[in-house]
């Protein structure tokens, strides 16, 4: 098991357990497929093992560790269907979530416009990391302009899925998407602008759908 940089220890013991195993997980610290061990997890936070086994509960109601009889617990797997499964979730959310913010016509877009300026210059560099955390904080800046507090809760749980799968397939997805995807921001950000409401919620489908079908092909060869 590799080192879990873990958050600060103000709070209490499940919330730690919860967030430090989560974020692990979420980096591919603990790999699909590894099993995790109450005990030694216990010995290592330096706590008892019911918060330990209470965040293990957690994390398996949202589809980030598995039990196995016989085996025991173990980090969730990354599958095709997976893939798949994600990218439903967030093509329904996001395209929701654009037709709202792009009712707001008018609205000060300088976050957005700078997060895209910024995403330009990683991508020049090929910082492959870079890029893709600026690509999680447009999407949900854009989520954030919906007003649907809801909608916003449900894509952060799907965009941790995303990363996930991200850090452990793809390495090689950065060269193969990124500039088309950049490409798209784009357009995004030139119908915010616009206040096309049927533009985006298709820019939106669009993204989502070429962007699984890259994964999925990339994940097939």
């Amino acid at each position: 098991m590799q080192t879990m940089e873990a958050p600060a220890r103000h709070v209490t013991k499940l919330q730690y357990a919860y967030a430090t195993l989560r974020r692990a997980i979420i980096h591919c610290d603990l790999a699909p497929g590894d099993r995790v061990l109450i005990d030694d997890l216990a010995r290592r936070f330096d706590i008892s093992s019911i918060p330990v086994r209470e965040a293990l509960r957690i994390l398996e109601s949202e589809g980030l560790v598995v039990s196995i009889p016989h085996v025991g617990t173990t980090v969730a797997p990354v599958s095709r269907q997976l893939i798949v499964e994600v990218f439903a979730l967030l093509e329904g959310l996001e395209t929701v979530s654009a037709r709202a913010a792009a009712t707001a016509r008018g609205e000060d877009l300088s976050d957005l416009e700078e997060l895209v300026a910024r995403m330009d210059v990683a991508l020049t560099a090929g910082k492959a990391e870079t890029w893709a955390d600026l690509n999680t904080q447009f999407h949900l800046a854009i989520s954030g302009r919906a007003g649907m507090p809801m909608v916003d809760q449900m894509l952060r749980r799907a965009l941790d899925h995303w990363e996930r799968v991200r850090r452990h397939f793809f390495s090689r997805m950065f060269s193969i998407r990124a500039r088309a995807a950049q490409r798209e921001h784009h357009t995004m950000l030139q119908q915010l602008r616009k206040g096309d409401v049927d533009g985006i919620e298709k820019s939106m489908r669009v993204h989502n759908r070429e962007a699984m079908q890259a994964y999925t092909r990339h994940l097939d060869r």
